[in-house]
């Protein structure tokens, strides 16, 4: 009551209902646009409706004056779709694209609770909406474009089957009698998907004439959205008790009622969580909320639950970090699912996930890039681990989101002690798979130790220079044992090499560019992840030779075996490859080699190109236009030479003209190859070699991977 007397009635409305357009009157949402403009100040050209399907086309022009208007785009769509010759059926008879259609579609079958509004000084008039079309632009003219293209091809190609001409005016008819279709047969056909279409095609277009806003016809339609009758006898309908004008206004759905989810994902209805199981609760309030306080998940689940009953459900689908409960990365990633930024299977973000999970065991910090260097995947899935348990801080890095919960470990020893079991075993596998250093796991978990064990700025700098001493000191040793190796069998007697020393400034600063820049088809990971082959990364991608030596791993390794074997394979596939493809590809065959293979010691770009050229590949010299948006990863175009099959000639003849060409047409390959290879060469040979090295665009050939649209 004191509610309803802060705020009073103001003022009293009447509401009339006006019927005069309730058949007639739609709602047309347009796309959006900029603020300053209305649809009623650009010319509509056309309009026309299929007044049973409710459909509607608008047909608008496009200001060609405008400075946002791309002039020659406007041409080149103009051109594709009409050709060269402009006749009265021509789409575009400007020779521009000035004119853009839209199309409706129903946004709602039920518009029984929309009307349009319309007010006057204390009046509201209601009129009911016979239908809510949304206008989206059609591009039918692409159609148009991809049929002329076809066109163009089909000639083309006419010239190449004018011997069989002779052949083809002959051929042989089979004359069939239909049988008389029975009733299922045709209700069958009456009900399916073409006889609709066909009916919906049947209809004929009624073409309509639009008025502006300001038009005197527009104005004298207006009146028609009031109630006409001035006693407001029109309305009588709204002379309802209150349930039944509540009914009116809001009637109930029961498709949303039969159609609403037990659990969604996104929101938690409380009340329909209380309907499930323990089990069920737990891992849906997991899933959502990730990371939790034993305290806080028994607050959600009501006073009445069992603890121990929650303390037994929770460990099936959460991990105990600094105190706190953390889902587990299988419930977030399940089988058979992959990451949406690149495609990653479920297993290898679970592994990721888990490493994250366990540095926040080790430590409140985690840094994001050594986790990228460990895991190697990219940093889009990095990120979603991070922010599912920890927030960022400027210059510090990311820190585990929750406090420390001294109280749950204080009261649940043995919870913590089968935890802390669980995080050995994972740490074990994850120091497997990642080759991590091993290192002596503490007695308790770093989040058991309370928060007397973090660490101010001065002791993470001490520490953080203590490791880095002994990273130096073991890569020093690795480096020193390597150097002996390679001089002890080469260097004749009374011969001495002289050697630079190594400052240990110049080392940590090599380290430092090595792992603030992998290279895109790294994926191994381990404590000399920042070497190549035991040199530092930056001499071996070079392939500088260390001491007139070449670098290690260079040829006859298992690397270098399993590497050519990769290649060879792969180009047998495909005989023609941009560097930026082949990488995307060997990524991928990394993804799927179990953990500790070969291949993820450090492949270097500069290795996997010397290993294309020794496999029998050549690097074709395409001479990209000066405007391309091609990378220079994509501009290094990759072809096998000679893979032993009897095309070799003809695809030889095809990269040696596109070494001299961006693009070619197929008459001009024809003729060069028939030039070369002899007359007898055959359609189907010709479409072989174009089909193995060569994609068309816009009636022009051109090397796979170098088409930019």
């Amino acid at each position: 009551m004191a509610n309803e007397e802060d705020d009073p009635v103001v003022q009293e409305i009447d509401v009339y209902l006006a019927k005069s357009l309730a058949e007639k009157l739609y709602l047309f949402q347009y796309p959006v646009r900029p603020a300053s403009m209305t649809y009623d100040d650009i010319p509509h050209l056309s309009a026309k409706i299929k007044p049973k399907q409710q459909k509607v086309e608008l047909e608008m022009a496009i200001d060609t004056l405008s400075p946002s208007y791309c002039r020659s785009k406007g041409e080149q769509i103009a051109l594709n779709v009409d050709g060269t010759c402009a006749d009265e059926t021509s789409t575009y008879s400007s020779k521009l694209m000035d004119k853009q259609t839209f199309c409706s579609s129903q946004t709602t079958s039920n518009t029984s609770r929309y009307a349009a509004a319309l007010y006057r000084p204390g009046e509201l008039h209601l009129t009911p909406l016979h239908g809510i079309l949304q206008l989206r632009p059609s591009l039918s003219y692409l159609d148009k474009a991809d049929a002329k293209h076809r066109e163009r091809e089909a000639a083309n190609e006419a010239g190449d089957s004018s011997q069989d001409e002779a052949e083809e005016d002959v051929k042989q008819i089979t004359v069939r009698f239909s049988r008389p279709e029975s009733e299922q047969a045709r209700q069958r056909r009456v009900q399916s998907y073409e006889f609709l279409q066909k009916k919906h095609a049947e209809e004929p277009w009624v073409h309509l004439h639009y008025y502006g806003l300001k038009d005197s016809r527009s104005e004298h339609e207006r009146q028609y959205l009031l109630c006409q009758g001035a006693s407001g006898v029109e309305s009588t309908e709204l002379v309802k008790s209150p349930s039944e004008y509540l009914v009116m206004l809001m009637p109930p759905s029961q498709e949303e009622e039969k159609d609403k989810p037990v659990a969604p994902s996104n929101v938690l209805s409380m009340a329909q969580l209380r309907t499930l199981s323990l089990a069920d609760q737990i891992k849906i309030l997991m899933k959502n909320v990730k990371v939790m306080p034993f305290a806080n998940l028994m607050s959600l689940l009501g006073p009445s639950v069992d603890s121990v009953a929650v303390l037994r459900g929770i460990q099936k689908v959460a991990m105990l970090v600094q105190g706190n409960w953390v889902v587990k990365s299988d419930i977030l990633y399940p089988k058979d699912s992959s990451s949406p930024h690149s495609g990653v299977p479920a297993e290898i973000l679970c592994r990721g996930r888990d490493f994250v999970m366990w540095k926040f065991t080790q430590s409140r910090w985690v840094v994001r890039k050594e986790v990228a260097a460990v895991t190697k995947l990219c940093a889009e899935d990095v990120k979603d681990f991070l922010e599912h348990m920890a927030v960022v801080r400027i210059n510090r890095g990311w820190e585990f989101m929750l406090p420390h919960d001294g109280d749950f470990i204080k009261k649940h020893p043995d919870v913590v002690q089968r935890q802390h079991m669980l995080w050995t075993g994972i740490q074990a596998k994850l120091e497997k798979v990642y080759n991590l250093v091993k290192e002596a796991v503490p007695k308790k978990l770093d989040g058991q130790a309370g928060p007397a064990g973090l660490l101010s700025g001065d002791q993470r700098v001490q520490v953080a220079r203590r490791q880095a001493q002994q990273q130096h000191a073991l890569l020093e040793q690795e480096l020193q044992r390597r150097k002996e190796q390679l001089q002890a069998p080469a260097v004749p007697p009374g011969v001495r090499i002289k050697e630079e020393p190594l400052s240990e400034e110049g080392e940590e600063e090599e380290e430092e560019a090595a792992a603030d820049e992998p290279t895109d088809a790294s994926p191994g990971g381990s404590l000399h992840s920042r070497l190549a082959n035991g040199l530092p990364a930056a001499r071996a991608a070079g392939g500088d030779s260390f001491n007139g030596h070449p670098p290690p791993g260079s040829a006859g390794t298992p690397v270098a075996r399993e590497l050519r074997a990769f290649v060879q394979a792969t180009f047998q596939k495909q005989f023609v490859l941009t560097l930026s493809e082949l990488k995307r590809l060997f990524n991928l065959h990394l993804a799927s080699l179990p953990p500790g293979h070969t291949l993820f010691s450090g492949i270097s770009d500069r290795m996997l190109q010397d290993t294309v050229l020794a496999a029998g590949c050549k690097q074709i010299l395409v001479p990209f236009p000066p405007q391309t948006a091609a990378s220079p990863d994509e501009q290094k175009v990759f072809a096998l030479w000679e893979s032993g099959d009897m095309s070799d000639q003809h695809r030889q003849v095809l990269l040696e003209m596109f070494s001299k060409n961006y693009r070619v047409r197929r008459n001009m390959i024809q003729s060069r190859l028939t030039q070369e290879c002899g007359e007898d060469l055959s359609k189907q040979e010709v479409d072989k070699v174009l089909k193995d090295c060569c994609v068309s665009y816009g009636g022009m050939w051109y090397l796979k991977g170098t088409v930019q649209s």
